[in-house]
């Protein structure tokens, strides 16, 4: 669906993105993370034809968005990450005005509006001038408008900016559900967002690609470690005792007490090991009940910082 390949933007000597290559394919939703400054937006400019680059080529479902911006550009519903609204216009003028830039047919406007209003919940407001809208609503307009005339492809620049957590579960639900029907790419700071609706996550470091993979793999690709997080009843002293005798165990690591007379701790083993069984048969050799054990995976924010270094943000 959208083929990238070498791509590279530069300003004087320094280059935004280098060398970029990578496919989208039909259906799948990608995310793009990374700093600041790391060259997320700049490729999703290009990608749209917003802006053209220095070398190599994007082609977006077969058309050259160089060579044949029009065909290419028809593909897409681009939402940046400051919607390019008119203030002065009510929710429906700016929807109508849109639908005639993209070429939807006059008589089917009406019905292309209250679709994409009602995907987007914002037929309340329909009639209040934009200026006037929350931030949150002005994303809402500003998907909308991504929305028209239902291209096959999303690109989606920070769109949950502004949201109320409602909102944002709203969202995540109905992105989800445009997978398969929809080529989607999304960028976001909300490392939770990406990994809860993305099938497949890249990480920009400094205008290059530096990992691809879904988030689950990117997660276990960094962890090295295996931890149990416990909730035990007993005192805190005879808990770490029966633990750390366990053949498995290199640090355990007490938490804050959720529940009075429980201990709350981390224990981490090898990571090669299974260490539930050890941890279960030394906490019932001391009559400490077990009440509760699960694992303590490492988080896609984990990856992300592992992958990307400690680099201040970027320009």
């Amino acid at each position: 669906m959208i083929h990238v390949e070498n791509l590279t933007k530069r300003y004087g000597r320094r280059s935004a993105v280098q060398g970029l290559s990578f496919t989208v394919k039909s259906g799948e939703i990608l995310g793009f993370l990374g700093p600041n400054g790391a060259g997320k937006s700049t490729t999703m400019n290009i990608i749209t034809g917003y802006l053209s680059s220095s070398e190599g080529t994007v082609t977006v479902n077969g058309h050259d968005i160089l060579e044949n911006p029009k065909d290419a550009k028809r593909q897409i519903g681009y939402m940046p990450e400051i919607p390019p609204l008119y203030p002065e216009m009510t929710v429906q003028e700016y929807l109508r005005f849109a639908a005639a830039l993209k070429g939807i047919p006059r008589p089917a406007r009406d019905a292309e509006l209250r679709r994409t209003m009602g995907m987007v919940r914002i037929e309340d407001v329909s009639n209040r001038l934009i200026k006037n809208l929350s931030k949150g609503y002005r994303q809402r307009v500003g998907f909308a408008q991504a929305l028209l005339a239902d291209p096959p492809i999303l690109i989606l620049d920070e769109p949950t900016i502004g949201l109320d957590p409602q909102q944002i579960n709203e969202f995540r639900t109905l992105l989800k559900s445009m997978g398969g029907n929809h080529t989607v790419i999304l960028s976001s700071h909300i490392l939770s967002e990406v990994s809860a609706v993305c099938s497949r996550v890249l990480i920009f470091n400094r205008g290059r690609i530096v990992a691809s993979d879904t988030p689950e793999n990117l997660v276990r690709g960094v962890s090295d470690h295996n931890s149990m997080l416990l909730r035990v009843r007993g005192r805190e002293s005879e808990v770490r005792k029966a633990i750390e005798s366990c053949p498995g165990i290199r640090n355990v690591t007490i938490l804050e007490t959720v529940e009075t007379g429980t201990v709350e701790l981390s224990a981490e083993g090898r990571k090669d090991a299974d260490i539930r069984e050890d941890l279960f048969k030394a906490l019932s050799k001391a009559s400490l009940p077990i009440l509760v054990m699960k694992p303590a995976d490492s988080t896609l924010e984990e990856a992300f910082l592992s992958i990307t270094g400690d680099d201040k943000e970027q320009k």
